[in-house]
């Protein structure tokens, strides 16, 4: 007898899922399929997962091609049962190629092509479907969307648009899509929500056209590069009863929320400065150093420290100055921006062409909190005091780089759990609009 195996959440069972196993029975004369408990997802990345484990185990055994059913709950498991049931084939989708050759030298490993078209129509009546999602934009981030998109439950990235076809070709090749596209009507027509990964001069562009059209967007920073634009298109959002998020992943990440919560609890006392630092060296013949009016240090790090000042001390400043370093064109390779609220102060620092330490010092009246670089993933903090004996360190994952967290809340808020849009909301969306404006103001 040929025993094969496959692993998978199997949450909102849809045809995909069908047609995994239809093909994993095929390949042999008897099939074990194991499926993960909510714990075990969580831990190893698999967020925004919807059905119980009762009901993943259900859609499983009414398909009909599993002969057994096992539960997987920790890491090491799938060795574990190839050797205790004496499998010999192993295969999941081609999402997960290279990623379990190593048990190559245990059974035989097949990576079955996954159905591009996913569909909902599988799902039984039931409050949450799967969201077709489309991308815009085809440069790094876009590059390292789709692969922190397969973590997130309930979504499905459909196509991409790039106003260059070939680029848009090359994706969709690269990652499987169902289409890619540059005419925007064709893209738009075949999505419910858009992610914006495109330069930053075009994103409020695409924003409108995508929420005149009735899609969700999650847009990278800085979403808008006025408070007027980023006011009108939250506006307009709310208006059609459309998710608007700004796609800073810092403030979705775990550690970052956390580390909110201890900086306000009064465990440091009053928070009296915030110190925030994103650096890294880009070469010279770069976009980021080449584009005089959109590129440059501030505009393309600048939302990372902004947002934790804004998070921890809020949006009424009653002053802002800035201080940079320009190359010969202008562009500014290294940028401060300095804070003044009624009884604190801030500095946000930004570099393209000078390193510095990239850390996040929030300063109270009792102690205070240091965060080691790269504090924006936050995976570690540490409370210090006057008497180092009372200091206290915390830990927190950050998976992969970090996407899943964004796209996991803008699924969760366009399925009407909204408790997640005190992350980023509104309201600091748009300050930090007007924090890049009057850096735009001030550069001249």
């Amino acid at each position: 007898m040929r025993k094969v195996i496959t692993y998978g959440s199997f949450d909102l069972f849809h045809e995909g899922h069908y047609q995994l196993l239809k093909r994993a029975r095929e390949l042999g004369d008897y099939l074990i399929v194991g499926v993960t408990t909510e714990q075990y997802d969580e831990y190893r990345g698999k967020l925004n997962v919807m059905d119980s484990l009762m009901e993943r185990i259900r859609n499983v055994k009414e398909t009909g091609f599993a002969d057994e059913i096992v539960i997987e709950d920790h890491i090491g498991q799938k060795l574990e049962d190839i050797q205790k049931y004496q499998v010999d084939v192993f295969t999941v989708g081609s999402d997960w190629v290279g990623s379990f050759d190593w048990l190559k030298d245990y059974c035989e490993v097949v990576y079955l092509e996954r159905t591009k078209n996913v569909s909902s129509t599988m799902l039984r009546a039931r409050k949450f479907n799967i969201l077709r999602l489309g991308v815009i934009g085809t440069g790094r981030i876009a590059q390292r969307f789709y692969p922190e998109a397969k973590y997130v439950s309930g979504v499905n990235v459909e196509g991409v648009y790039n106003p260059h076809l070939d680029s848009a070709i090359n994706y969709k090749e690269r990652f499987g899509l169902k289409f890619g596209t540059d005419q925007t009507e064709e893209f738009l027509g075949q999505v419910d929500a858009v992610y914006i990964a495109s330069p930053h001069e075009t994103h409020v562009s695409y924003i409108r056209q995508a929420l005149e059209c009735g899609k969700h967007v999650l847009c990278e920073k800085p979403m808008a590069l006025t408070e007027q634009e980023a006011e009108e298109l939250h506006t307009m959002a709310a208006a059609k009863g459309l998710v608007l998020m700004e796609a800073i992943k810092t403030a979705y990440c775990p550690g970052f929320y956390q580390l909110l919560g201890i900086a306000r609890s009064g465990v440091i006392g009053a928070i009296r400065d915030v110190e925030a630092a994103f650096t890294k060296l880009e070469s010279p013949d770069s976009r980021e150093l080449t584009d005089r009016e959109f590129g440059g240090s501030f505009l393309e790090l600048a939302s990372y420290p902004l947002l934790a000042i804004v998070k921890l001390l809020g949006t009424d400043y009653t002053d802002l100055r800035f201080e940079s370093i320009r190359d010969e064109s202008g562009i500014d390779l290294y940028t401060k921006a300095y804070f003044r609220y009624k009884n604190s102060l801030a500095t946000a620092k930004a570099g393209l062409g000078v390193k510095s330490e990239g850390e996040l010092i929030i300063s109270g009246t009792k102690g205070y909190i240091f965060v080691p670089a790269p504090w924006w993933k936050t995976r570690e903090i540490e409370v210090r005091f006057e008497n180092p004996e009372q200091n206290e360190k915390f830990f927190y994952k950050f998976l992969g780089d970090g996407l899943r967290y964004e796209i996991s809340d803008f699924v969760a808020a366009i399925n009407g759990n909204d408790k997640k849009e005190h992350k980023l909301r509104a309201d600091e969306s748009v300050a930090l609009a007007g924090i890049m404006e009057a850096w735009q103001n001030a550069r001249g």
